[in-house]
Parts: structure tokens; C-alpha cells; sequence
């Protein structure tokens, strides 16, 4: 289960941030999370749950906003939500298409804290 070292990284960089703010607790931690990034979300909420406890973390949550797929298609020139991550098609022509533009993510967008 690797999401437990993520929760472990992710923990790290938002107490160095906490720390460089000179927060006091911090209440939330928001992050993007894409449908191809490979983690599983209810994996790394519960890896969360484990690992900020004795931290400035400890009691916090973790908010994730899961992002959807989307492909960019050359052939209509527009960037398209696919329906589901089995096929890289644009949902309009129907032509295969590797420019992903959204869905990779993993990244920590906020810190929620107080002084």
C-alpha cells in the first residue's frame, strides 16, 4: 500500500509549510487528486488518519478533490472529459488521443491553519 508513504510525504511537507508560518495547529490540508495519479482515496484518507497523529497535523483532515480525466483531441482541437480511464478517445470524434491534460495530479493545494 503505497499510500502510506504518500500520507507519510505529504504529512512532511505540509508541516514544513505549517512550521514556515508559524502556525499553531493546522485544521486542514486541501489536495488535488487526479483519476490517474494511481492512488486510492480511500487508502490515503485512512494512511492520513495514521500518520498525522503526534504532529502539528494531529487532528486535522485531509480534503481531496478528485479530478476527472481530460483529453485534449487534435482532430476537433478541444479538450474533452473522458467518461472513465479504459479507453483514450475523444468522446466526440472518437479518435485516440495520448495529451492528457488533466487527471496526473497529486499535489497539496492548501494548508487550513491557525496562529
Amino acid at each position: 500500500m503505497h499510500e502510506l508513504s504518500i500520507a507519510h510525504s505529504l504529512v512532511e511537507i505540509a508541516s514544513q509549510a505549517a512550521l514556515e508560518v508559524k502556525a499553531k495547529k493546522v485544521e486542514a490540508v486541501r489536495l488535488r487528486l487526479g483519476a490517474l495519479s494511481g492512488v486510492v482515496k480511500e487508502a490515503l484518507l485512512f494512511s492520513y488518519d495514521v500518520v498525522i497523529e503526534n504532529t502539528i497535523l494531529a487532528g486535522s483532515r485531509l480534503d481531496i478533490e478528485e479530478l476527472p480525466v481530460i483529453l485534449y483531441c487534435p482532430q476537433c482541437e478541444v479538450e474533452s472529459q473522458l467518461p472513465g480511464i479504459q479507453q483514450f478517445r475523444c468522446p466526440k470524434c472518437n479518435q485516440p488521443s495520448a495529451r492528457i491534460v488533466q487527471g496526473k495530479e497529486l499535489e497539496i493545494v492548501s494548508l487550513e491553519y491557525s496562529e
